[in-house]
C-alpha cells in the first residue's frame, strides 16, 4: 500500500531534487512499503491527546502560507473519529487569517511537537470552521478553562509522518520542571525537617 504522505509531499519539483541530492530511490522504496498513512492510528490519537498545542497551518489566496499556533490544556485537540481532529477555536487577536483563509482554500496542516520526548507528527489534510453548532462547540469545550469560544475547528487527516528526533532539543513544561525538582529535592527536604525536629526537641 503506498503512503499517502508520499503521494502528497513529494510532488515532481520535490521528487526532481531528491534525484538530483541523490535520496529519491531510498524515499521511494520507504513510500513503497509504508503503510497509507491516512487515518489516526491509536498511537497518534494519544500523541494528540496530550498536546497542549499544535501549529496549524493554511494558504492564503496570494499563494503565501500562514502558520497559526493553537493552544490549550492537554486534551484540547480531540480525536472525534478516525478521520477527524477537532478542536475549540478560542478568542485571540482578531485578524482573522485562518478563518479567511480556509473560506477560500480548506488545505491544512497539522504540525505537532513534542519537545520533551524529542517526538513530533506531521499532518496534510482539510480544515473548516464552524461557528453555528452549539452542540459541537460543547463538545470541543474544556472543563475549567474560561476562554472565550469563537468557533470550532475541524481538520480531516489526509497523510501524516512521523520524524525522527535528530535536531529536536528537549524542552520542559512549568509543571514537567515542577516535577523533576520536587523529586530532585524530597530527600533534602526530608532531612531539613527531621534536623529542625530534633532542633525543637523532637
Amino acid at each position: 500500500m503506498a503512503s499517502k504522505f508520499g503521494e502528497i509531499a513529494f510532488t515532481p519539483a520535490v521528487k526532481a531534487a531528491q534525484t538530483q541530492r541523490g535520496s529519491r530511490e531510498t524515499y521511494e522504496r520507504y513510500t513503497a512499503k509504508a503503510p497509507a498513512n491516512d487515518t489516526i492510528t491509536p498511537e497518534l490519537a494519544e500523541f494528540i491527546a496530550q498536546m497542549d498545542g499544535s501549529y496549524l497551518g493554511t494558504v492564503s489566496s496570494n499563494g503565501y502560507p500562514y502558520i497559526q499556533f493553537r493552544g490549550g490544556p492537554p486534551g484540547f485537540l480531540k480525536v472525534l473519529d478516525n478521520k477527524t481532529i477537532g478542536f475549540a477555536d478560542f478568542s485571540g487577536n482578531v485578524q482573522y487569517i485562518t478563518v479567511g483563509n480556509l473560506s477560500e482554500n480548506d488545505r491544512a496542516f497539522l504540525f505537532l511537537m513534542d519537545y520533551r520526548h524529542r517526538r513530533r507528527f506531521k499532518l496534510w489534510g482539510r480544515a473548516r470552521y464552524v461557528e453555528d453548532d452549539p452542540a459541537l462547540i460543547e463538545q470541543l469545550r474544556l472543563p475549567d478553562y474560561p476562554a472565550k469560544i469563537e468557533r470550532a475547528v475541524l481538520f480531516t487527516i489526509e497523510a501524516f509522518s512521523q520524524n525522527c528526533p535528530q535536531h529536536i532539543p528537549i524542552r520542559y513544561s512549568e509543571d514537567d520542571l515542577k516535577t523533576k525538582i520536587d523529586a530532585a529535592t524530597a530527600p533534602l527536604q526530608a532531612r531539613i525537617a527531621e534536623l529542625e525536629n530534633k532542633l525543637q526537641g523532637g
